[in-house]
């Protein structure tokens, strides 16, 4: 599976396709491109991911060649990364009653060492599906693109799949007369769901490597706002963004008149910036209150635009996330043209 651009929801959508087909899933991402350092080696997010959610036996770093373009080329030439990719192919998909492969960040990425989509489809002689998500004119941009140059004749293309789509009907309404002109098969359009977009306080502890200091029990809690406290209380108590439900507060930790103003239920998650710990009698409210408490060195506006270019990916605990992501995939996808069930 790949996609025209970066982060249009492949792994999700494969997730979500083997939660629904409940079968005996294989799973790969022969170029890893998100790095995580586990136990002393490097493996893919997705692949750890997948493999928890989907309990997996094989290991996370074997389901990746490698993560580097350089380290690639030296390790292999073209026949020799063909011949270790089938080899993978076959160990991986072994037993299984389908093997799901998916590319790296966009259509083109890999391609300099043989590992972007087209190629992948090519060697295993897989059926490649292309994730498409965007604008709605830039959707149609993408399926025009992919007609008119991209070579997909000596592979099994097997369509698209239009991801977070606003307004269904109105993208059909406006676009699907020329989609079905151009000729590229649509095996499903995925409505956008604003839950898919949020993440969970343990999953943004871990992104901003943060330190815990309250609210342990509390981190599988959902972030639908952000609130950045660089003003007085009585300023934010006068904002309606401080108000708003689920929401984070980013402040420095010797701003106490911010953290204690943002101890009510509307308050998801507080991180104090700066590695500046408050008073012991901040910190105990915040206990009494329940409310995650996290600590991180970088100020306060480096850490919001941390936050702001987060990409919330899915974790293993998102249980509510991925049931909906199976129930999206049945009500809206063709699988069985897919999967050939």
């Amino acid at each position: 599976m790949g996609s025209i651009r970066k982060s249009a929801g492949k792994t999700s959508i494969i997730l979500g396709l083997a939660k629904v087909i409940e079968k005996n899933i294989g799973y790969m991402k022969p170029f890893g491109d998100r790095l995580v350092y586990r136990k002393k080696q490097l493996w893919d997010y997705d692949s750890i991911l997948l493999t928890n959610i989907l309990n997996l036996k094989e290991k996370p770093q074997d389901m990746s060649l490698g993560f580097e373009h350089a380290k690639l080329r030296y390790m292999y030439d073209e026949a020799s990364l063909n011949k270790n990719l089938r080899d993978r192919v076959s160990h991986i998909g072994k037993n299984k009653d389908l093997l799901f492969i998916e590319g790296g960040k966009n259509l083109a990425y890999g391609n300099s060492i043989h590992l972007d989509p087209i190629s992948l489809a090519k060697n295993v002689k897989g059926k490649l599906v292309i994730v498409i998500r965007g604008i709605a004119d830039a959707i149609f941009d993408d399926i025009s693109f992919l007609k008119k140059y991209v070579d997909v004749k000596d592979i099994n293309f097997g369509g698209v799949i239009i991801n977070q789509v606003p307004d269904i009907n109105d993208f059909k309404n406006t676009f699907w007369d020329d989609i079905n002109k151009i000729g590229i098969n649509v095996l499903g359009i995925i409505p956008f769901r604003d839950e898919l977009t949020h993440f969970s306080v343990e999953y943004l502890s871990d992104q901003l490597f943060a330190k815990v200091i309250a609210g342990e029990d509390q981190l599988n809690k959902v972030v639908k706002n952000i609130f950045v406290g660089a003003m007085s209380a009585n300023q934010a108590l006068k904002d309606p963004r401080f108000k708003k439900e689920n929401r984070l507060i980013i402040t420095s930790g010797d701003r106490s008149d911010i953290i204690i103003s943002a101890l009510d239920s509307n308050t998801t998650c507080i991180v104090l910036t700066n590695n500046i710990m408050p008073p012991p009698n901040i910190i105990s409210k915040v206990h009494d209150h329940n409310i995650p408490l996290l600590l991180v060195p970088s100020d306060t506006f480096q850490t919001a635009k941390q936050i702001d270019d987060m990409v919330p990916l899915l974790t293993k605990n998102d249980a509510r996330k991925i049931e909906m992501l199976k129930g999206l995939m049945k009500k809206y996808v063709d699988i069985k043209e897919i999967v050939n069930i």
